[in-house]
């Protein structure tokens, strides 16, 4: 589908002010919500909102369906009458630029806890009824969920082929019992996730009200220590002890000698294709009712995909092989309609890439970062944009522009000054103005671009596994920002939804 022309920012909810420790859906996500309004941007555009597994990382789940608990607001339990003022005081931690992961998770655990009591022990009848349909309209996943995370947290977070050999195996008898066994704790996760969709229901609501679309994110793989591995052995090239034999990666390149050995476990795509597509379809529909588009990660993995042995090093002895295509997107068209998709097509693109993305009028992604490393060509210059595309002055995989103009070397430099007609002091600014200016639909902005952060403010660093996805801002640096700048942007660039005449 086509999207409006229009304009937004990239920021994780970690990354949000708070009193908690890190960022969530309280009320200084409203407050960041109100900032898009008033500077007449309206997308917002997340990373993956599901529960984060090694190195806190958003693609390294869980679960591709769950949600991150700890986005949770203790605020927002506080209003609902679930905790007291002396409970959500006891928790509160300094609101620093780095996300004390840790300490936060262990304070809001605690009081996760009382406030889930409370609910249960005051569940009144239409919240009871609004809890059941929740459980009934998620039961594909959300039943295997709750009882991964009881196991996963009784064998101390190890891989769930390591666990006894029954509940590994999903033997029915081993099932029934540890379901009894853990029943306090699955009816504790089954509350986490209930108030999780309303926060986030809420959250999205309140962002619609005001026009702003969010996009969301959908990594290609799933984690091998997930329950949708654990739950669907079949789909994934695993063994009967559910030890991997086939993962995830990309060959060597220019960025890296050995290449980047994933380790995802790949899919067994002629199962998938067997059962209609049917885990990937409620994958797509189940993130079309949380988000009003999605970025598909890695997108060029549904064309071909890097297979290495699971017994390998290095991503180097590996082979391509044929993705599922056009029979995956015919069928989640089929079933889903509309598909509101940006294709995250970076890297080296391939023929068949590109009949596939433009098959489905999919808009890929332009990075204006990468506009320089070469001559007039480069296809992240602005002015070889098409229009069905989207702009970005770079994402959370990349430094910021002025980290990234500080960095790079003189001829680099020295383009992008020339491109922008600029002496490069503010080139935070001359990127999106770039972007804005494109014939691109869509430009979206990471917000620390907008802020005008240097490189201590980056989000992530790719193939490093330590030091990621910490950063947050304070409420004083989003009040520090040129909201005027942005206006006159969204203005001269057409990029309101309904232009004022």
């Amino acid at each position: 589908m086509r999207f409006p022309r229009s304009s937004g920012c990239l920021v994780h909810p970690t990354s949000f002010p708070g009193k908690y420790g890190m960022g969530d859906f309280g009320f200084e996500a409203r407050d960041f919500l109100d900032f898009l309004e008033r500077t007449h941007q309206t997308i917002w555009q997340v990373l993956p909102l599901t529960p984060t597994g090694y190195g806190n990382s958003p693609y390294a789940s869980y679960s591709a369906f769950a949600g991150n608990i700890y986005l949770i607001s203790p605020d927002v339990l506080y209003k609902k009458g679930l905790l007291t003022k002396e409970e959500i005081k006891s928790i509160e931690l300094p609101s620093t630029m780095v996300a004390d992961y840790d300490l936060s998770f262990e304070n809001k655990n605690r009081v996760y806890k009382i406030a889930c009591d409370r609910f249960y022990q005051n569940l009144a009848k239409e919240e009871e009824q609004a809890f059941n349909a929740f459980k009934k309209q998620n039961k594909h996943w959300l039943d295997d969920f709750v009882l991964f995370m009881a196991c996963s947290l009784h064998y101390n977070k190890q891989p769930w082929n390591t666990w006894d050999d029954d509940i590994a195996q999903r033997k029915p008898g081993a099932l029934k019992k540890y379901r009894k066994k853990f029943s306090d704790e699955i009816a504790f996760q089954y509350w986490l996730q209930f108030e999780f969709n309303n926060q986030w229901i809420a959250l999205k609501k309140y962002a619609n009200e005001k026009g702003i679309r969010i996009v969301g994110d959908i990594p290609i793989f799933v984690d091998h220590n997930s329950a949708d591995v654990w739950a669907n052995p079949k789909y994934f090239e695993v063994d009967k002890k559910g030890n991997r034999q086939l993962v995830a990666g990309v060959p060597p390149d220019y960025f890296s000698e050995t290449g980047q050995l994933w380790g995802n476990p790949l899919y067994k795509w002629d199962e998938l294709e067997n059962d209609g597509f049917s885990w990937w379809v409620k994958r797509f529909k189940h993130m079309f009712n949380a988000c009003d588009a999605i970025r598909v990660d890695h997108f060029r993995g549904f064309d071909a995909y890097w297979e290495v042995k699971a017994s390998e090093k290095t991503a180097e002895n590996g082979r391509w092989v044929k993705g599922p295509g056009e029979k995956l997107f015919d069928t989640i068209l089929d079933k889903c309609g509309e598909l509101p998709i940006i294709a995250e097509d970076l890297g080296f693109m391939t023929e068949g890439v590109q009949k596939l993305r433009d098959k489905y009028n999919f808009p890929g992604m332009k990075i204006i970062q990468f506009a320089f490393d070469s001559d007039s060509t480069n296809s992240f210059l602005p002015h070889n944009y098409s229009q069905n595309s989207v702009a970005y002055s770079g994402t959370h995989d990349n430094d910021t522009a002025i980290g990234w103009y500080k960095t790079t070397n003189d001829v680099e430099q020295h383009r992008a000054r020339t491109y922008t007609r600029s002496n490069g002091e503010n080139i935070h600014w001359e990127f999106i103005r770039l972007g804005m200016l494109s014939v691109s639909d869509q430009a979206i902005f990471p917000l620390q671009d907008f802020m005008g952060l240097d490189s201590a403010h980056r989000m992530n660093i790719p193939g490093t596994s330590s030091g990621n996805w910490l950063w947050r801002y304070t409420a004083q640096m989003l009040d520090a920002v040129d909201e005027v700048q942005i206006q006159q942007l969204v203005e001269i660039s057409n990029r309101q939804i309904n232009p004022t005449t």
